[in-house]
């Protein structure tokens, strides 16, 4: 499968913004789909996922109640609605899809497939 992440932007802080990733090649309804996000001179860190289904999320704590992912299996889309930005947010946002069954989903190590990243910026 191929990811196409895109929506990032320059914004202000307290700003929103949704990102879209965009699945080609094989049905997003087969995988686990989550984004990370690696800000400047940092590893890359797990942002959120979902379920094949949607019926299970999953946040990191800096993101809970501002940020909500979702997903449209019949546009093979995953979203990222991102509100009450933040400056520490900035970093550039990847998707990513897993294919295996797991207990969690926030190891990047454990994500078969990868996009090309969008970036987001956020100014005090």
């Amino acid at each position: 499968v191929q990811l196409q992440a895109s929506g990032g932007g320059l914004v202000q802080a307290g700003d929103s913004l949704r990102l879209s990733c965009a699945a080609s090649g094989r049905p997003s309804s087969r995988y686990v789909m989550g984004w990370f996000r690696q800000a400047p001179e940092k590893g890359r860190d797990f942002v959120a996922f979902i379920s094949r289904s949607g019926g299970v999320t999953g946040y990191v704590d800096s993101v809970k109640g501002r940020f909500t992912i979702s997903r449209d299996n019949a546009k093979n889309t995953v979203y990222l609605q991102m509100n009450s930005l933040k400056p520490e947010d900035t970093a550039v946002y990847y998707c990513a899809a897993d294919r295996d069954y797991r207990d969690s989903y926030d190891q990047i190590h454990e994500y078969d497939y990868w996009g090309q990243g969008t970036q987001v910026t956020v100014s005090s």
